[in-house]
């Protein structure tokens, strides 16, 4: 209790073996072991914090041999205090979890199982509607019918379709002049131009040299 005249100062540690924990008080020099407080459960009897102080504990320490005695231990600084205490709550909390996880482990071994199997001679029936068998194989697309006056369009020449998948754009209409109607003359392919007759004015401009 007297932190500037102890009974004993050294080294504590924590160590865990299961579910339970050891504070164990060493020779900070040597590394021997001065005394040990097993515990197995916290807070408990084993551990214990002083009412007017973080710094102060009382453990109990046993001899192996059941020879069990409380002692006080007292931290200089606050901070291990705190590590100490930090340290023994991990700990229990990592056993509570483990408990909780074997507990529902046990249950579901327990429990009822699901059996999604198929019984001796059951059957199930799929209904699968708005499916129409296409007849015909890949199918074939529909002649269009021709609209009278229309002008129609020859289909494209074997091995002649396009990538696309495209129609070929229909032949430009030639345009109308104002006053004259459209003959078969006009929907013709047009005619090669005539070569430009002589010169005319050749002799004027001989004359006028």
């Amino acid at each position: 209790w007297q932190l500037d005249q102890p009974a004993w100062s050294g080294r504590l540690r924590i160590t865990a073996k299961g579910s339970t924990a050891f504070i164990k008080l060493e020779d900070k020099s040597s590394g021997e072991l001065f005394a040990q407080a097993p515990v197995e459960q916290f807070p408990g009897i084993a551990v214990e914090g002083v009412t007017d102080s973080s710094r102060y504990f009382v453990i109990r320490i046993e001899d192996g041999n059941g020879r069990r005695a409380f002692i006080g231990v007292g931290f200089v600084d606050r901070g291990d205090a705190f590590d100490f205490n930090v340290a023994l709550q991990d700990h229990f909390k990592w056993v509570r979890q483990q408990s909780e996880l074997a507990r529902q482990a046990q249950d579901l071994e327990q429990g009822p199982k699901l059996d999604l199997g198929f019984k001796e001679g059951q059957t199930i029936k799929l209904n699968i509607a708005n499916m129409k068998k296409k007849e015909g194989g890949t199918g074939s697309t529909r002649p269009r019918p021709a609209v009278p006056g229309s002008l129609s369009l020859l289909p494209p020449p074997p091995g002649g379709k396009s990538s696309s998948g495209e129609r070929p754009a229909p032949l430009p209409t030639p345009a109308q002049l104002p006053g004259t109607p459209i003959t078969d003359s006009l929907l013709s392919w047009p005619q090669p131009t005539a070569a430009p007759a002589a010169d005319v004015w050749g002799d004027f401009a001989k004359a006028s040299g």
